[in-house]
């Protein structure tokens, strides 16, 4: 049984990163579910037996990506051998997690037919994520690098505003209206985590990277 339960389980992933891959090389709308059944050389019956539509491979693709930065995420917040900052930087050094690998994905989660499957996506990223960065700022506290009474909550309500506001293809916001709300969202972590001014410039380091190369 446990046998049958992994092949399934395996078969699944395999289709998973199929799609993934040719959604990445194609573009989503441009990859019917028959280009990822020829690329698996899998019967059209094996593909619908895990998935009843590209819809739904593409949720599953978001799940697994998702799984893999909470997996990151944690490795990091439970090494013993960091400090805190050391953690923040391993984790919030230069864009978002995951930013390279999912910009196909992301931008189909921008269609407002993907809009309910967008919502929900960020609303677990908060729920998963903010418990694990928040035993990251209990032991800065410890640490006397943050000063806040509401670890949990104030990793939420900032993971929440950085999911939407940050979100690239929400608001249409110029490179340069871009820039000023990542600055702006540093000043306001630091605040928000009572650090000293500056503690979180690796969030922006490409921006200033950027900068000193113009």
């Amino acid at each position: 049984m446990q046998s049958t339960t992994k092949k399934t389980e395996e078969r699944r992933l395999e289709i998973i990163k199929t799609a993934e891959k040719l959604f990445k090389e194609n573009g989503y709308r441009n990859t019917p579910i028959d280009a990822i059944i020829k690329e698996m050389g899998v019967a059209k019956g094996t593909y619908y037996y895990y998935f009843k539509s590209k819809e739904d491979v593409l949720a599953a693709i978001v799940e697994y990506q998702l799984n893999l930065i909470v997996q990151t995420v944690e490795q990091i917040a439970n090494d013993t051998s960091l400090d805190a900052l050391t953690k923040m930087r391993l984790l919030l050094s230069g864009s978002h997690i995951g930013d390279e690998d999912t910009g196909e994905i992301v931008e189909q989660l921008h269609l407002p037919v993907n809009r309910e499957l967008h919502e929900v996506t960020n609303i677990q990223t908060v729920l998963r994520l903010s418990p694990i960065f928040a035993k990251i700022v209990e032991q800065g506290n410890r640490e006397n690098v943050f000063n806040t009474r509401y670890p949990l909550e104030t990793i939420q309500f900032l993971l929440t505003g950085g999911q939407f506001l940050l979100d690239g293809g929400l608001f249409n916001f110029s490179k340069q209206e871009i820039i000023d709300r990542r600055l702006a969202m540093q000043e306001i972590v630091e605040k928000a985590l009572g650090a000293e001014p500056r503690t979180f410039d690796f969030m922006n380091n490409k921006l200033f990277e950027e900068e000193n190369n113009e």
